[in-house]
C-alpha cells in the first residue's frame, strides 16, 4: 500500500476489506497512538510505583521510550505509527487536555490562601527562584556557544527561557509526592506546599513574559521583530487578567452561588458555560499573543474555591483530562526528545551542568532562606530537595520554548532530562534526609498500653480515636461518644481522625486544604460566608454543649499505608480505644447500602486490628446515622440508651465490659449484661478455651485458670459497681448462634456491645460451619455484623490490645 499524500488525509478508512491501511487515516491511527501511549504510561508506573515515584515520572518515560529516543529508531514503526502528518491530529488533541488541565491547576490554587502562609514561605519561595533564575542566566551565556545553534537565538529570550526552567516548582507533584512520604501535614510539607504557590504564580508570569518576547522566531525573525509589539502583547496580557479578575470573578461567584445539589438541570448549564469559558480564555491569550494554556489558567483563578461547584467541576474534567488526555501529551514531547542529539562527551557534561546548575541553585537558594527563617538544619535541606521536583510544567515550558525556537532539539533533550533526574531524586533525598514518622515496634506498644488510662477509673482522662471516611460517619460516633461519656469529673478526650484515600484522581491543593492543623480546611479560615466543613462543624456543636475535649486531624494516604498514620496519631496521643467504622452502612432498618467506601476500607481496618498500639472498636452502624448531621448535637435525650453486652469470656469481652462500665455510669444509658455459661455448671462451662494453640497468651505466665479468674473477677467487680443499674441475664450456651441472633434482632437494643473472639471450644465448634462474611471481627462480631439475618441493632466489636498476640493472625 502506498503511503497516503498529506494533503488529502481522511478522517477514517473503508477497512482492509476495501484495501485500505487504517493506519493511513488520521482516526484509526490516532486510536493505536492513544492505546500505545495509555499502556506504555500505566505499564511503567506499575514498575516504579515500589520506588515511591510520581506518575508523572512513568509518563515522562513512556513518552521518551515511544518517541526516537528509543523505539523510534526503528523509522519503519516510526513512519507507521507515529509519522510526521499525525503529529498536529496528536498535538491538537494534547493541547486540549493541557487546556483543561490548566484551567484545573488554576481552579485549585486559591490566591488568598497564599497570601495567609506567611512571609517565611514568601521569602523560601523567592529565593528558590532568584538563585536558580541567576544560575541558568549564568550558565545560558556557556550554553549558547557549546551548544550548536543557539548562538542564533536572541540572548534575552534565552536567558528568560533558561531561567524558567531552572527556577521552577512542580506544584501537583509536590503535593503527590508530600502525600506518598506522608509529609504533606508537617510543617515541612506545609511550607513547602506555601512556597510551592507562591513558585507557581511566579513561574507562570515569567512565562508569559518570556512567550511574549519569543515572538514567532527566532534569528534573524527576531532581530525584526519589533520591541513595541512585545510591549502591546505584555500590555494587553496585564489587561486580560486584571479584566478577568475584577469583572469575570465576581460573575464567576455568582454562578457558584447558583449552583446546588436541588437543580441539576440548571447546573448542568452553568458548568457547560464554564467550560466554553476555558476555551475561550484560551483562545483570547493566543489572540493575544500569549499562548492559550495562560488564558485557562487564568480563568481557572477566578472560580470560587472549596464550593460544591468547584468540586463539581473537578469530577467531570479530572478523570478524562489526567487519565487519557495528559499522557498524549507527554507522548508528544516525548516524540520530540531524541537523546541521541546529545553527542559526545563534551554534550554529556553539559547534561551534568545544567542538572548541577538546577540542583545547587534551587537547594542552595531555598536552604540558606530556610535557615535564615530559623527553620532547623534537616527540614531547610529537605525544603531544598522538595523545591527541587519538576514535571508538567516544566514540559509546558520546553515545549513553548522548542516551539518558538528559543530551544533546539539538543538543548530541549538535554533539559527534559534534567527534569526528569531532578523529579527523581526526590523523594529518594528526601526519605534519606527527612521522614519524621516511624513505625511502631513492640517496645513503643508496650510502653502506650501500660500509660493507657484505666477504663474503669472514671477521675482519668479517657482518649478515644474516631476515625471516619465522611460525613455518614459522625452522628453515629457522636453518639457513641455521648454514650461513653461518664460523669462531670471524668474527661473525655476525642480525637478526630478523616481518613481520605490518596489515588490518582486527589487533587493537589485540595489535599492540602483538608491537612490543616486544626482539621478545617484552610480556605474556611478566612474567606467569608463558606460554611465550615460538615465534619469538623457537627463535632464542634456537639462540643460546645458536652464535656468533651475534641481534636482534629486527617489523614492522606493510600489504603495500604493508611494504618501508619493512625497508628502514629495512637502513640503521639496515648489513646486508649481506636474506633473504626465498618465498611458497610445500612441506610434505614432492614435496608442495607452496601459499601459506601472503597472495598479496600476492609483491608485497613484488617491490619488496624493485627496491628494496632491499643484497644480497637470496629462499630458497625445500623441506626446511629438517621437524621442529618446537622442534628447530631442534640440533648442527651435524643441519645441511644439501650445496650447490650454480650460476655464470654477472655480479654476482648472483659475489654468490652471496661467499656460497658462507662455506659452504665452514663445516666442515659440503659445497660444489659448478657453472659453465656455452660450446660454443666457454671464453673465447668465458664472455662475459657483459646481457639488455637498459637492464640494462647503465656505472657506473665497467664493461664487457662488465671484466665478464669479474671473473667470472674471482671463480672464480680462489674456488678459490684454497676448491679444497680445494670440488668443481668444469664443464658446457656446451648445455641449460641440463635441465641445470638435473637439479641440482634430483637428491637430491644440500638447496641450490642460484644468481645472480638477466645471462645470456648464448644462454640468453636458449634461454629465451624459458619462461612465469616465479614472477616476480622471475630465469630460473634461477624454474626451480629451480616446482612443476611434482619439484625437491627448496632454492634460494636471490641479488641483487647495484647502484644504477646500483634502478629496473630484475624479469624
Amino acid at each position: 500500500m502506498l503511503p497516503p499524500n498529506i494533503t488529502s488525509i481522511k478522517t477514517s478508512s473503508d477497512g482492509v476489506w476495501q484495501g485500505d491501511n487504517p493506519l493511513n487515516f488520521a482516526f484509526p491511527l490516532l486510536i493505536i497512538q492513544t492505546t500505545l501511549v495509555l499502556l506504555t504510561s500505566h505499564g511503567l508506573a506499575v514498575l516504579i510505583k515500589p520506588l515511591r515515584q510520581p506518575k508523572v515520572i512513568a509518563e515522562i518515560l513512556g513518552g521518551i521510550l515511544l518517541g526516537p529516543s528509543a523505539l523510534g529508531r526503528n523509522k519503519e514503526y516510526l513512519h507507521l505509527v507515529f509519522p510526521s502528518w499525525s503529529t498536529p491530529i496528536l498535538e491538537s488533541l494534547a493541547s486540549v487536555g493541557l487546556l483543561f488541565f490548566l484551567f484545573l491547576v488554576g481552579l485549585e490554587l486559591d490566591l488568598c490562601s497564599i497570601r495567609q502562609n506567611g512571609k517565611s514561605a514568601f521569602k523560601i519561595a523567592l529565593a528558590g527562584i532568584t538563585l536558580p533564575f541567576l544560575f541558568g542566566a549564568g550558565v545560558s551565556l556557556f550554553l549558547q556557544k557549546a551548544v550548536h545553534g543557539e548562538n542564533k537565538v536572541g540572548y534575552g529570550q534565552f536567558i528568560i527561557f533558561m531561567g524558567v526552567s531552572l527556577s521552577i516548582t512542580a506544584f501537583p507533584v509536590l503535593a503527590r509526592i508530600l502525600a506518598d512520604l506522608k509529609l504533606l501535614t508537617t510543617q515541612v510539607g506545609q511550607t513547602a506546599m506555601a512556597a510551592a504557590a507562591f513558585n507557581d504564580v511566579a513561574a507562570w508570569i515569567l512565562l508569559a513574559l518570556a512567550v511574549a518576547l519569543a515572538g514567532e522566531g527566532s534569528g534573524a525573525e527576531a532581530h525584526h521583530q519589533s520591541s513595541l509589539i512585545s510591549i502591546w502583547v505584555l500590555i494587553s496580557g496585564v489587561a486580560f487578567v486584571a479584566f478577568m479578575l475584577i469583572v469575570v470573578r465576581p460573575i464567576m461567584d455568582w454562578v457558584a452561588c447558583q449552583c446546588s445539589s436541588d437543580n441539576v438541570l440548571v447546573d448542568d448549564v452553568y458548568i457547560c458555560l464554564t467550560l466554553v469559558g476555558v476555551m475561550v480564555s484560551g483562545f483570547l491569550t493566543d489572540l493575544i499573543g500569549i499562548h492559550a494554556i495562560f488564558g485557562a489558567f487564568v480563568f481557572g483563578l477566578t472560580i470560587p474555591k472549596g464550593g460544591e461547584f468547584a468540586v463539581r467541576l473537578m469530577k467531570k474534567i479530572q478523570d478524562f483530562v489526567s487519565g487519557l488526555l495528559l499522557p498524549l501529551y507527554f507522548a508528544s514531547s516525548g516524540l520530540k526528545t531524541d537523546v541521541a542529539k546529545i553527542r559526545g562527551i563534551e554534550a554529556w557534561g553539559l547534561l551534568v551542568l545544567v542538572i548541577s546548575m538546577a540542583c545547587a541553585g534551587k537547594i542552595l537558594g531555598t536552604f540558606v532562606m530556610a535557615l535564615l527563617c530559623m527553620i532547623p538544619v534537616r527540614e531547610s535541606l529537605a525544603l531544598g530537595v522538595l523545591m527541587n521536583t519538576k514535571g508538567l510544567v516544566e514540559l509546558i515550558v520546553l515545549n513553548i520554548g522548542r516551539e518558538k525556537k528559543v530551544l533546539n532539539d539538543e538543548m530541549f533533550a538535554i533539559l527534559v532530562l534534567m527534569a526528569l533526574f531532578t523529579t527523581f531524586m526526590t523523594t529518594p533525598m528526601v526519605m534519606a534526609i527527612y521522614k519524621p514518622f516511624r513505625r511502631l515496634t513492640p517496645q513503643n506498644q508496650r510502653g502506650l498500653e501500660r500509660q493507657l488510662p484505666a477504663a474503669k477509673d472514671s477521675k482519668d482522662e479517657f482518649r478515644i480515636q474516631a476515625c471516619v471516611h465522611g460525613p455518614e460517619n459522625v452522628p453515629s460516633l457522636i453518639k457513641l461518644t455521648e454514650l461513653i461519656r461518664t460523669s462531670e469529673k471524668s474527661t473525655l478526650k476525642l480525637y478526630v481522625m478523616r481518613l481520605v484515600e490518596l489515588t490518582d484522581r486527589s487533587s493537589s491543593i485540595l489535599m492540602v486544604q483538608k491537612t490543616r492543623k486544626n482539621g478545617v480546611p484552610f480556605i474556611n479560615q478566612f474567606r467569608q460566608g463558606m460554611s465550615h466543613d460538615q465534619i469538623v462543624t457537627s463535632f464542634e456543636a456537639y462540643n460546645q454543649l458536652r464535656r468533651v475535649t475534641i481534636r482534629h486531624s486527617t489523614a492522606i494516604s493510600a489504603l495500604s499505608t493508611m494504618h501508619e498514620d493512625i497508628f502514629h496519631v495512637a502513640e503521639a496521643k496515648r489513646v486508649a480505644v481506636i474506633v473504626l467504622p465498618f465498611h458497610k452502612q445500612w441506610r434505614r432498618e432492614g435496608e442495607e447500602e452496601i459499601d459506601r467506601v472503597s472495598h479496600g476500607w476492609r483491608e485497613v481496618n484488617r491490619t488496624v486490628l493485627q496491628n494496632a498500639p491499643c484497644s480497637v472498636a470496629v462499630l458497625v452502624d445500623r441506626g446511629f446515622s438517621f437524621g442529618s448531621v446537622q442534628t447530631v448535637a442534640e440533648p442527651a435525650a435524643t441519645v441511644l440508651k439501650r445496650v447490650c453486652i454480650t460476655f464470654f469470656g477472655g480479654p476482648d469481652d472483659r475489654r468490652a465490659l471496661d467499656l460497658g462500665g462507662r455506659m452504665a455510669e452514663n445516666p442515659g444509658g440503659k445497660v444489659t449484661l448478657v453472659r453465656f455459661i455452660g450446660q454443666a455448671s457454671r464453673a465447668a462451662t465458664s472455662s475459657i478455651a483459646e481457639r488455637p494453640t498459637s492464640d494462647i497468651s503465656t505472657e506473665n505466665g497467664i493461664s487457662f485458670s488465671r484466665e478464669r479468674e479474671l473473667d470472674e473477677a471482671a463480672v464480680h467487680d462489674f456488678m459490684r459497681k454497676w448491679g444497680g443499674s445494670v440488668e443481668y441475664e444469664e443464658k446457656v450456651m446451648a445455641n449460641v448462634k440463635d441465641e445470638v441472633l435473637k439479641i440482634g434482632q430483637s428491637r430491644d437494643y440500638e447496641l450490642v456491645v460484644v468481645g472480638k473472639g477466645r471462645f470456648p471450644s464448644t462454640i468453636e465448634a458449634e461454629l465451624a460451619d459458619h462461612q465469616p462474611e465479614n472477616v476480622g471481627l471475630g465469630l460473634i462480631g461477624n454474626i451480629l455484623a451480616s446482612s443476611d439475618h434482619g439484625i437491627f441493632a448496632s454492634v460494636l466489636v471490641i479488641q483487647q490490645h495484647n502484644v504477646a498476640d500483634i502478629n496473630e493472625a484475624i479469624v
